[in-house]
């Protein structure tokens, strides 16, 4: 029986298997990076241990550190998560060798569906429908090609080792073929040490509906329904939810079926889920009000691959099948039959998933790592969070800041739910995908369940959508706040009313703030009738009510509007019922950009450097790729902003650099 368990990992999962332990009376072990030393998850557990490092590498990818920590510990079992160690089955022998309890598959099931390609083959040896492709086992691009005709095009290259959107290149033509091959070699092999690829036919907008499998020692598979994952950015999934807006009891119980069959097969033991793509039928969306799925007909589904593994998104069918897929996982462990019959699966209701980056999706989605200084909302909705109250969105690791989770007795009710909650929380630091999340639970299309993986693709407009509130508000709360702190510290403040200047004709001084839109010019004046802001030249009035350093209460045509305003390293963060915004004053003499001088690209994140692709010396065009770095599991190629030469390249493969470093200096072409 399991009394002390190490937690292999970080962030929100470990917090989250900390958390089911406890409820079990199991104690707990912690590891902890040298950037993770504060993280919540080193708090939470009973015991904690340093690892030596910061890369994943370095620190949650070591089995040596991590199995030290379990005997150091008295550790007698090891709970991987998800991502890291947790599918790697050389890690789980690792653990039965060292007499742990591997908290997960048999490490000959791991291996299994490690693989995609033979998991692909296992697959369709259990009557389960896959796609067509083919292995790229030589280094012969005309054998790629005759590949490819057999496969058919659209189609993707993927990495057969790993996941996660990497390692995968989508080709529509044969010109395009090999340079897709060997990209994908390339990111393959550097992410998860094997550059095996293969083809496989591209379903251009299917739905990516998953079964979640449980299996005991004891010979009994069930499955609890599917979740919908189809809403992705970079083939990674940001909306998920349980059950699909489309999927009907018959179907549920075709692809339940399948799915079962398969995890029998492997003789599989733990949690799982077996995923599928949807040949889907088209929607009908265009009016809210009336918007409903058109007839649909039998659909046609595809196996896609198995993660031998607990789910980022496991939390929406815990909620719909009132289970605890943690606690099953520790119990599964310990040899206990699963408590449950396939015919004991109910769904209730409707629970709705969204992750919460540190991200900015009008950049195409570039992670922006930093300092979260604060972090607050309410209890309405089910928050898995990676940090605390405040906390730093490392740039060595996954940018997820929380989980949220709505469960409702309805879908549109669990949209409304989260997305309200999530427009109310409190998020002062980096950049977040919130906006773009609140957009997609209340756009019409997603509420009439057309919610297809080229979602965020054709909706485009969501990635910057209109604010809550109007800008102007939210400018008037940051400066009329900013001012009253600024009373609040001046010991001369009470000797004069705001807005008081020595000379009655002295013209108020010109700030510039930086916004959500860019910058402005702004002036102001505070009196009794309330604020008067000049903005690039024009002049609004809006009623003041109440002025603290911290609220503000403005109207603005009639509408009242109360603001809450946090400063924090020179920014002012408002926050209203609906809306948030960041606005800073821009310094009269700016610092220098290192690039303005024309030394050449810098880096945008801190990250790795993965690539080099030029040499002193060399000429280059303008948009050419010079550098390409890794951070937070994505590449950030570096490009020449003009034709020129490479006059010193500054940095080299393997090497880490900070945000706004210079990477290669650039000449005037002659």
């Amino acid at each position: 029986m399991i009394s002390t368990l190490l937690v292999a990992n970080r962030g929100e999962i470990a917090r989250r298997v900390i958390r089911a332990a406890r409820t079990l009376g199991v104690r707990t072990v912690a590891i902890y990076s040298e950037p993770d030393a504060d993280a919540p998850h080193v708090g939470e557990a009973d015991r904690a241990v340093a690892l030596r490092g910061s890369t994943s590498t370095e620190t949650y990818l070591d089995v040596d550190q991590v199995l030290a920590a379990a005997r150091a510990t008295g550790a007698d079992a090891v709970h991987p998560g998800y991502g890291f160690l947790s599918e790697n089955a050389s890690f789980a022998r690792a653990c039965a060798a060292a007499g742990l309890t591997w908290v997960g598959p048999d490490p000959a099931a791991i291996e299994a569906m490690g693989v995609k390609h033979t998991a692909k083959a296992l697959a369709r040896e259990a009557g389960v429908p896959t796609l067509p492709d083919a292995l790229l086992d030589t280094d012969d691009p005309g054998d790629w090609a005759r590949a490819a005709d057999a496969v058919g095009f659209p189609l993707l290259v993927k990495a057969s080792s790993g996941g996660g959107g990497s390692g995968m290149r989508e080709v529509r033509s044969s010109d395009a073929l090999a340079d897709a091959v060997r990209s994908a070699r390339t990111e393959a092999a550097r992410s998860f040490g094997d550059g095996t690829v293969f083809l496989e036919r591209l379903l251009d907008a299917p739905r990516h509906v998953e079964i979640q499998v449980v299996g005991d020692a004891h010979g009994r598979v069930v499955h609890l329904g599917e979740r919908e994952c189809s809403i992705q950015r970079r083939h990674q999934k940001v909306v998920e939810e349980a059950p699909s807006p489309v999927v009907s009891p018959a179907l549920r119980e075709r692809m339940g079926a399948t799915a079962v069959a398969l995890a029998e097969k492997l003789g599989y033991v733990g949690v799982g889920t077996v995923e599928f793509l949807i040949e889907d039928a088209e929607f009908l969306a265009s009016d809210a009000s009336k918007a409903a799925l058109l007839e649909l007909p039998e659909f046609d589904f595809f196996f896609l691959e198995m993660n031998t593994r607990l789910q980022v998104e496991h939390p929406v069918t815990e909620e719909v099948y009132g289970v605890d897929l943690v606690a099953l996982q520790l119990a599964i462990a310990d040899g206990e039959p699963l408590p449950f019959t396939q015919d004991d699966v109910r769904p209730r209701g409707h629970a709705i998933e969204v992750r919460l980056y540190a991200e900015d999706p009008a950049a195409g989605d570039r992670p922006s790592p930093g300092t979260l200084h604060h972090y607050r909302h309410d209890d309405t909705l089910r928050w898995e969070d990676a940090l605390g109250t405040s906390g730093e969105v490392s740039a060595f690791y996954d940018p997820m800041i929380a989980k949220v989770v709505a469960h409702a007795p309805t879908r549109t009710a669990a949209a409304r739910k989260l997305a309200a909650g999530l427009a109310h929380a409190e998020i002062h630091g980096p950049t977040t995908n919130r906006d773009l999340l609140v957009a997609v639970l209340r756009d019409p299309d997603f509420l009439a369940g057309a919610t297809r993986t080229d979602f965020l693709d054709t909706h485009r407009d969501l990635r910057t959508p209109e604010p809550a509130t109007p800008r102007l508000v939210h400018l008037a709360a940051a400066v009329a706040a900013t001012t009253a702190a600024r009373r609040a510290h001046d010991p001369r403040a009470p000797l004069a009313p705001p807005g008081w200047r020595t000379l009655r004709n002295t013209p108020r001084p010109v700030i510039r703030w930086a916004g959500p839109d860019g910058e402005v010019a702004v002036s102001h004046r505070l009196d009794a009738t309330g604020l008067t802001l000049t903005v690039d030249g024009i002049d609004h009035h809006l009623g003041l009510r109440d002025l603290t350093p911290g609220t503000v209460r403005l109207t603005l045509d009639g509408v009242e509007y109360r603001c809450r305003v946090a400063q924090h390293d020179g920014a002012a963060y408002v926050d209203d019922g609906e809306g948030h915004s960041t606005w800073r004053e821009v310094p009269r003499l700016p610092a220098p950009d290192a690039a303005a001088g024309g030394a050449g690209p810098v880096s945008e994140v801190p990250g790795t450097v993965v690539e080099v692709l030029v040499r002193e010396g060399e000429h280059v065009v303008a948009g050419q790729k010079l550098v390409v770095l890794e951070a937070m599991k994505m590449e950030h190629p570096a490009l020449a902003a003009a034709d020129g030469v490479v006059e010193t390249v500054h940095v080299a493969v393997g090497q880490y650099v900070d945000a706004h470093a210079t990477l290669v200096t650039l000449g005037v072409a002659e």
